[in-house]
């Protein structure tokens, strides 16, 4: 029996979406230059009940089961109906990693990607150096389909960005 469950944003999750979000640390990883307030990290979540169709995302909270816990997120992000594809990202507070959950997340996800959505692919772009996302992803059948050079800038140099993929099997 799974430990961690996917849900939806709620506005309980501001606290831990804020820390997230917020995390300088983070930043080379997506497109966000400026610290979010609060009153924007709550607009998100009053609308993070869009259907992925009109907003082309949808971010998961990964809660713990058994009290409740906001452990993480994992999201669908350019999601192409046409082409039935969504990119992936996953992030796992500090404090839970090496515990299987973000596994379990990404089974979960994988899932309702292929089973509900009835995509036909999902990609993840991770670092080189990012070696448990490598194998996380790879223990999936993710598979690397190429290298995106010089792809993220964390301010003193550039590195290299991996693309994988998850074909479904029809």
């Amino acid at each position: 029996m799974s430990e961690i469950k996917l849900r939806a944003l709620e506005q309980k999750d501001i606290g831990f979406l804020d820390e997230i979000e917020n995390d300088w640390d983070l930043w080379y990883l997506g497109q966000t230059q400026q610290p979010f307030s609060s009153r924007v990290l709550l607009q998100y979540i009053r609308n993070a009940d869009r259907d992925i169709y009109e907003a082309k995302q949808f971010r998961f909270a990964i809660e713990l089961i058994e009290n409740q816990k906001l452990i993480g997120f994992i999201d669908l992000y350019d999601f192409d109906p046409k082409n039935r594809r969504a990119g992936v990202g996953i992030i796992i507070h500090r404090q839970y990693r090496n515990r299987s959950y973000g596994k379990e997340a990404l089974r979960q996800l994988i899932r309702y990607a292929f089973e509900i959505l009835y995509l036909h692919q999902l990609y993840a772009e991770i670092m080189p150096d990012n070696t448990a996302s490598i194998r996380l992803f790879e223990s999936f059948g993710f598979e690397k389909a190429g290298t995106l050079k010089d792809w993220y800038f964390n301010g003193t140099d550039y590195k290299d960005g991996l693309i994988f993929q998850l074909i479904r099997k029809m």
